[in-house]
């Protein structure tokens, strides 16, 4: 198993790469391992997030760090969608699903999906 060479800017400790949020790990994890389950190359990868960071930037994003991860989170679901492993409208539905849950927790709980989906 490969590790992917190290991200530009990211914040990292003796553990490892340091997150804002737990999604954005997450996030990071999967195309992590989607990359070494030869769903796409880690080139492939390079260049979808190069590609959704320029379009942010031609968007008007400032590009302060604070929104890496949403291109990355970007990049990830336009590659699934290219390579068949999900559909946009599945994403979209699975997303809606997550904001109605995490909306409908109350604050300090875990979300459940299943509960409020």
């Amino acid at each position: 198993m490969t590790k992917p060479p190290p991200l530009p800017g990211q914040a990292v400790d003796e553990a490892g790469p340091v997150f804002r949020e737990p999604w954005e790990a997450q996030a990071f994890a999967l195309a992590v391992e989607l990359s070494q389950a030869g769903h796409f190359t880690w080139d492939e990868w390079a260049s979808a997030l190069a590609t959704e960071i320029a379009a942010a930037q031609a968007a008007g994003d400032p590009d302060l760090g604070d929104t890496y991860y949403r291109h990355w989170l970007a990049a990830l679901e336009r590659l699934a969608a290219e390579k068949g492993l999900a559909a946009p409208c599945d994403m979209r539905a699975r997303r809606d699903a997550w904001e109605a849950a995490y909306r409908a927790t109350p604050h300090g709980q875990p979300v459940n999906l299943k509960e409020n989906a």
